[in-house]
């Protein structure tokens, strides 16, 4: 009996490091919330962790999607943070209640002015965004993260439903049917 529970003592220690090392790092870049309505508005925040030991993060850099564009981006200024904002031209206008839109935010980047983000350290990036598009099911925002010794952490993986999770996955927002009117 006892080599017996010394043998299921054995099998759940090795099946519980199998399962706790193949658990992806809790700490992402993450956009919240997590999910908005189609056609709203929405303030959207992007929570970036230090991951490094030793590094301070001294830019953030969030691609926005210009196959299916929000039409109007507002950057929530950042104290020890500059910002610079990169429109594209669309290929295809998208209609607003204020007419139509050509142009769009492509690029957000916030380069920190001292210091940084420090090790062990996180903040959050906030915009305000819409109306979000009406003409898909997610947003997926690609995000760089530079640290001050050059590393790059490449937020840019997609997340493939059923399969498991990357390790540097692109922050996701889910848009969910719209009511009709504008959102938050």
């Amino acid at each position: 009996m006892r080599r017996t529970s010394s043998v299921v003592v054995a099998l759940t220690a090795v099946v519980l490091v199998l399962v706790v090392g193949a658990l992806p790092a809790a700490a992402h870049v993450t956009v919240r919330p997590a999910t908005a309505p189609q056609g709203g508005f929405e303030i959207l925040s992007f929570s970036v962790p230090n991951e490094s030991d030793t590094a301070s993060t001294v830019a953030v850099e969030v691609d926005l999607p210009t196959k299916t564009p929000i039409a109007s981006v507002l950057v929530q200024p950042m104290a020890g943070w500059t910002v610079a904002i990169d429109k594209t031209t669309l290929a295809k206008p998208v209609k607003t209640d204020d007419g139509e839109v050509t142009q769009a935010v492509s690029k957000i980047t916030w380069t920190a002015t001292a210091g940084g983000l420090a090790p062990g350290q996180f903040d959050l990036f906030t915009i305000s965004a819409g109306p979000l598009p009406t003409n898909t099911k997610k947003l997926v925002f690609k995000v760089l993260q530079t640290y001050d010794d050059g590393e790059v952490a490449r937020w840019i993986q997609p997340t493939v439903k059923g399969a498991p999770e990357p390790e540097f996955p692109a922050p996701v927002l889910t848009l969910t049917k719209g009511t009709g009117g504008h959102g938050g």
